[in-house]
């Protein structure tokens, strides 16, 4: 008897009808003889109706409040789920995330998890029961609240259930086939990739593609969580996320220099002018930033244009927190001593993701290369060992990314399928 953790996306889940279908594939995995834990998001789009309801009600929603309104989705899809696994027969207990023992930081919004206690869990699969746990929150270790894990963060509650239950895998299933080469909306001739390394998809998650959460690639890498990427919609093989043999991760290095092309939309560029360029001065803007709580991504620094003994400081953050951002910066703009801030919401960023690039030069002309053809211009660039990134214009995104992936021999002769149009 193995024991399997299987998450499904809101896509998954949209409708009664959708719920149903879910159920019966659940069913089937229970009779092949597994102990199986189910994680599952709100229904279709009910976590952004609920958004946009708080919205309505409060142009600022407390935090606390927002987050007890946000789970009710999860909640509603988990007794509904539970309701039709007992149509066909099978014992079912649904769980909310505080109930099943997922225990978080403080943060309303954006928690981690600390801790998983999944005694309650355990009890239920030791009855025979199918579990189900409401996805995206948990419970405060210090102060006992309900909290969310930030949008999407149903995968990562999936992987660190799988991680705590000793788990033989965890199954993301989604809208489409698995972890392809691009995005199959912009590049519908984007191949299925049917394995790759934790190193690789945390490169692509990072950069925008949205099959995964980030934190939920974090956590599996760091438990070893061997994470199963399918469509609820077919019975394809899907892709696994893994650490690769050294065979499988050879013969990945010899078949292709590139994986995958990914891109992102969510980016601004915030461009602080004429700083005096002098020793500690990016210290000085950079902690402001980390002390309003936020993630820089790629950062470029160059001679002013403005005036002699300055420098020009760019830097890509999340669009969401630009304005908070600027609002910190400005608030210190006279102890610094830049001159100005500029601010450009009209980026994305493309990046191509590959352990192949390691060891073939040319890769980055060959990137370069395809985005001049293509007429696109770079604004920024940012690399690692597997990984090169660029900011360009938004309106250049889709543009950029079909040039590359061509460029990389990554097109594939049919056409990949999405079956509901969501991502998740």
């Amino acid at each position: 008897m193995g024991r399997i953790v299987q998450k499904f996306g809101g896509s998954s889940v949209a409708d009664a009808e959708s719920i149903k279908r879910v159920a019966k594939r659940i069913v089937a995995t229970k009779q092949a003889g597994n102990e199986v834990v189910i994680v599952i998001s709100a229904m279709g789009d009910t976590t952004d109706d609920l958004m946009d309801l708080a919205l309505r009600v409060s142009p600022q929603p407390e935090p606390r409040e927002l987050d007890m309104l946000l789970t009710t989705g999860e909640r509603q899809s988990a007794a509904l789920l539970a309701m039709a696994l007992s149509d066909l027969g099978v014992r079912a207990k649904s769980y909310t995330g505080s109930q099943a023992g997922v225990i978080t930081t403080g943060t309303h919004g954006n928690a981690r998890i600390i801790d998983i206690t999944p005694g309650r869990i355990v009890s239920s699969l030791d009855d025979g029961d199918i579990v189900i746990v409401a996805g995206f929150q948990g419970v405060s270790q210090t102060t006992k609240d309900i909290t969310t894990l930030g949008r999407g963060a149903s995968d990562t509650t999936a992987v660190a259930l799988a991680a705590a239950l000793g788990a033989d895998f965890c199954e993301i299933y989604t809208d489409v086939d698995g972890v392809f080469t691009a995005d199959p909306r912009i590049v519908p001739g984007a191949r299925r990739i049917p394995a790759i390394s934790y190193e690789e998809m945390l490169e692509m998650a990072a950069c925008g593609a949205k099959i995964l959460h980030l934190r939920c690639v974090e956590y599996a890498r760091r438990e070893n969580v061997p994470v199963h990427v399918r469509s609820s919609f077919s019975d394809k093989p899907g892709t696994w996320v893994k650490d690769l043999s050294p065979v499988e991760q050879g013969a990945a290095v010899e078949q292709a220099l590139i994986s995958g092309v990914a891109h992102d939309r969510s980016e601004a560029k915030v461009t602080v002018v004429a700083v005096p360029d002098h020793p500690g001065e990016a210290a000085a803007i950079f902690d402001v930033i980390a002390r309003a709580d936020i993630n820089i991504d790629m950062i470029v620094q160059n001679v002013s244009r403005g005036a002699e003994g300055r420098t020009d400081i760019s830097f890509t953050l999340p669009s969401a927190d630009a304005r908070k951002a600027i609002e910190a910066l400005r608030a210190e703009q006279d102890r610094i001593g830049f001159a100005d801030l500029l601010f450009d919401d009209q980026v994305g960023k493309v990046s191509i993701i590959g352990v192949g690039m390691r060891s073939h030069p040319g890769v980055t002309a060959s990137f370069f290369n395809a985005l001049a053809a293509a007429d696109v211009n770079i604004d920024m660039i940012s690399t690692s060992e597997i990984r090169i990134s660029v900011v360009v214009d938004e309106a250049d995104v889709d543009r950029a990314v079909q040039a590359a992936h061509t460029a990389f021999g990554l097109d594939a002769d049919g056409e990949a399928v999405v079956y509901a149009g969501t991502g998740r």
